[in-house]
């Protein structure tokens, strides 16, 4: 069983930057592939960023690439999501999700099928 929260969400100008913090329980987390995913109103949850157990390689979404940074630390059980410049549009509630076979696949996963577990969500709002 993993257990995921997620913290550091709140309402930012659009331009402002935020950063997402993920913490998981477990002595296994430096074996997970980690992701980040966001759900807008009315929209499907779609994939942000997602990084390597040993966080040697990471994914973007072309949404946001060149403005979020994802990492982890495996000594503290954290991955993170540093998000500058942001827009209106990326309003939604954060998820983190840990891909518990990270290690046996030769590219990091970004569909939600490959995630086992999920935090409960953090709100992101970027007004005008």
């Amino acid at each position: 069983q993993v257990q995921l929260v997620e913290s550091g969400g709140g309402l930012v100008q659009a331009g402002g930057s935020l950063r997402l913090s993920c913490a998981a329980s477990g002595r296994t987390f430096s074996s997970y592939n980690m992701g980040w995913f966001r759900q807008a109103p009315g929209k499907e949850r779609e994939f942000v960023a997602a990084i390597s157990w040993s966080g040697g390689s990471t994914r973007y979404a072309d949404s946001v690439k060149g403005r979020f940074t994802i990492s982890r630390d495996n000594a503290k059980n954290t991955v993170y999501l540093q998000m500058h410049s942001l827009k209106p549009e990326d309003t939604a509630v954060y998820y983190c999700a840990a891909d518990l076979l990270g290690q046996k696949r030769s590219t990091i996963a970004t569909g939600l099928v490959f995630y086992d577990y999920w935090g409960q969500g953090t709100q992101v709002t970027v007004s005008s």
